[in-house]
């Protein structure tokens, strides 16, 4: 192996510290294929090139969006490739956002569901016994059929 100057590399602390990332997470996206392995230095630690900061910064924040690591290999590899037209990476952010959106509605829809429960034991039972809570018996029909009025007190 050459000998790697530390004004040539950084090792893997220093990358996690600019990047944002953990070590665990670096050798993770090494794992995956995301990036390539980092050298070893003489002393047997991983060093990394500078550029690796920009490779990984674009992976934390592919992740952070959400991108599963499919997306995230897929727009670096259009990164990378001139070749390639800017539409490409659109239709994978373009997908990706289709789901967030289904994502979303099928949160709204759970907020609802969880407020109505909340809802009905706040108008129902609320300061009785709870293991009489209207709350359960919605639970065990499911969040689409709330049951109001089960476990009133008097």
């Amino acid at each position: 192996m050459q000998a790697l100057t530390p004004a040539q590399h950084l090792p893997i602390g220093a990358v996690a510290r600019r990047t944002g990332l953990a070590v665990s997470a670096i050798r993770y996206y090494e794992e995956v294929g995301l990036v390539e392995p980092g050298a070893r230095s003489d002393g047997g630690h991983r060093v990394y090139p500078e550029a690796v900061v920009d490779v990984l910064t674009l992976i934390r924040h592919c992740r952070d969006l959400g991108f599963s690591i499919d997306d995230t290999r897929a727009l670096l590899s259009l990164a990378d490739n001139t070749d390639n037209d800017c539409r490409d990476a659109r239709d994978v952010a373009k997908s990706h956002l289709v789901a967030v959106r289904a994502k979303m509605a099928e949160l709204r829809q759970l907020e609802r569901s969880l407020a109505r429960f909340v809802q009905d034991c706040d108008q129902e039972c609320a300061g009785g016994p709870a293991a009489q809570c209207c709350i359960f018996e919605d639970l065990r029909k499911g969040p689409a059929k709330p049951t109001a009025g089960c476990c009133t007190t008097g």
